[in-house]
């Protein structure tokens, strides 16, 4: 497959998972009246721990107090692991020992009382196998949206996009 066909399946791809997500403008548009500014907080501040302390950190148990047990990863780019903890566990060590020094900046962040949407910045090194990719040795920064559905104090959905194109050409994997 050519660079050009690569890039229009990977083009395809991102506004397909785009258009399947819940409308982020519904998430940020509710009545005031609706959402609990307290809500709204302690999910900004759920969200800020997951990132914090799972990605950045690697603390894999921590997603034991995160995640509902029934916890759905919706990530369109890989298949949903299994539901709960135990099926984001493998997928953040795997990643982490791809990108050892991998690190996550929050840019932006919207929280409502049952989400919250953050606007990231991934940065990290690959120096281990990234889901059959050999170590690059290339250093890679890429955005993302992540949205978090809130239940229960527990993160229970988890939808996000990657600019993936721009990972793959940063890994040299697509030409530029």
């Amino acid at each position: 497959m050519s660079c050009r066909a690569r890039s229009i399946v990977l083009s395809l791809s991102l506004w397909s998972a785009l258009l399947s997500m819940p409308p982020i403008a519904a998430l940020a548009a509710a009545p005031s009246s609706t959402v609990s500014a307290t809500a709204a907080k302690r999910n900004e501040q759920i969200g800020r721990r997951y990132f914090g302390e799972v990605w950045n950190r690697g603390n894999v148990d921590a997603l034991e107090e995160l995640l509902t047990a029934d916890y759905i990863n919706h990530t369109p780019s890989t298949p949903n692991p299994p539901p709960g903890p135990a099926g984001l566990k493998p997928i953040v060590i795997a990643i982490r020992q791809a990108f050892p020094d991998l690190h996550f900046v929050i840019e932006d962040v919207v929280a409502t009382n049952d989400a919250v949407v953050m606007r990231v910045t991934m940065t990290g090194t690959q120096k281990g196998d990234f889901f059959g990719i050999a170590p690059t040795g290339r250093r890679v920064s890429v955005n993302q949206i992540n949205i978090e559905r809130i239940r229960d104090g527990r993160i229970a959905e988890h939808w996000r996009v990657t600019d993936e194109l721009a990972l793959m050409r940063q890994l040299g994997v697509v030409s530029p």
